[in-house]
């Protein structure tokens, strides 16, 4: 039986491509140690749902740390028929690692770095899939155009932006990041070098906000299914910065591995894509407020704090056109009112 591994797999991009590839017919080897617990406290535990993957018949679970090669070593090889790795394991908040920056560059860098070791020395002829993210640019985002501010969004002024969204071509360096958006460029680049300097079969997805119902939001990381959670259960949210107008595209789990999914058919060594909800699916903090009152009649109660994150984007929408124009054949299943509804 063809094999996957997953990194993250207990995650919402990982478990996304458990059950995605599962049905395909693959079997699943899912590496999580339920990490999030430890960065962000019990209620962002994915232990929920390791308990549904493992009634999943051809799913294999191992709770090993991606940043100990050795523990990856031992217990990855003799794997037979290995095609894809999908890395998505992950410390994915700016404040976290703010105050913890060995654990996040361990998890973000080393991690990743041991992954596509594993890879090269084992199963060369693997496909691997790295998901990167939009903070790899930065803070550039915000300098490199004007923008105008209406009743409920900042836009730019650069029309080509307010179009298309941003390209891959934009810059990494020369920015602010948070520590976070270091760790990932770390991974982001050696992926790729992997790729065009080994000839791995690696791809690098830079994910605006990846999101969907199976999302463990909390308030250092995953802001619409928090912000989600917050009107539902009456929690107070706190916005961070820009008048709550700052804009974020969003995209949905599933759309995210279904482009996996078209890479691992045709894969093109060393390639980065930017992937995101872009003009189909973004929207700014106080539009989703809004949203989510017309669909469910619930109101937010929030306070806006003057002070932004270190880094933040003002305003984000990821252009999809080298993605689509290398696989034409993906389609995006989820607007952000389809996500909306079925996170309420």
């Amino acid at each position: 039986m063809e094999t996957v591994i997953i990194t993250g797999s207990c995650g919402l991009i990982g478990s996304e491509a458990v059950k995605f590839f599962h049905s395909h017919g693959f079997k699943i080897i899912g590496i999580d140690d339920d990490s999030r617990s430890k960065f962000f406290g019990k209620e962002a535990s994915t232990n929920g749902m390791l308990s549904q993957l493992k009634d999943l018949e051809n799913y294999q679970h191992l709770s090993i740390n991606i940043s100990s090669y050795q523990d990856l070593e031992n217990n990855l090889l003799g794997i037979k028929d290995l095609k894809m790795i999908i890395h998505t394991a992950a410390q994915p908040s700016h404040d976290w690692a703010a105050t913890n920056p060995f654990e996040d560059f361990n998890t973000n860098a080393l991690g990743t770095l041991n992954m596509l070791e594993i890879t090269r020395n084992y199963f060369p002829d693997a496909v691997f899939i790295f998901t990167s993210t939009n903070k790899v640019y930065g803070d550039l985002p915000n300098n490199i155009t004007e923008y105008t501010e209406s009743d409920s969004r900042f836009n730019p002024t650069n029309l080509e932006f307010l179009t298309s969204g941003i390209d891959e071509n934009l810059s990494i360096d020369q920015c602010k990041h948070s520590l976070f958006g270091v760790s990932k460029a770390y991974g982001d680049l050696i992926t790729q070098e992997y790729g065009k300097y080994f000839g791995l079969k690696t791809g690098t997805f830079r994910g605006g906000c990846l999101t969907g119902q199976n999302h463990s939001g909390v308030k250092a990381h995953g802001f619409l299914s928090y912000l989600v959670k917050c009107a539902m259960t009456g929690e107070k949210y706190y916005i961070n910065g820009y008048k709550g107008k700052q804009v974020r595209d969003n995209i949905h789990s599933s759309d995210v591995v279904s482009a996996f999914y078209e890479f691992y058919k045709n894969p093109k060594p060393g390639e980065v894509y930017n992937i995101g909800g872009g003009n189909l699916s973004n929207c700014s903090i106080l539009e989703a407020i809004e949203l989510i009152y017309e669909i469910s009649g619930k109101r937010v109660d929030y306070e806006l704090l003057e002070t932004p994150r270190e880094g933040d984007h003002i305003w984000y929408i990821s252009d999809m056109t080298k993605f689509r124009n290398h696989y034409p054949n993906w389609i995006q299943k989820y607007d952000l009112i389809k996500i909306i509804k079925e996170m309420i």
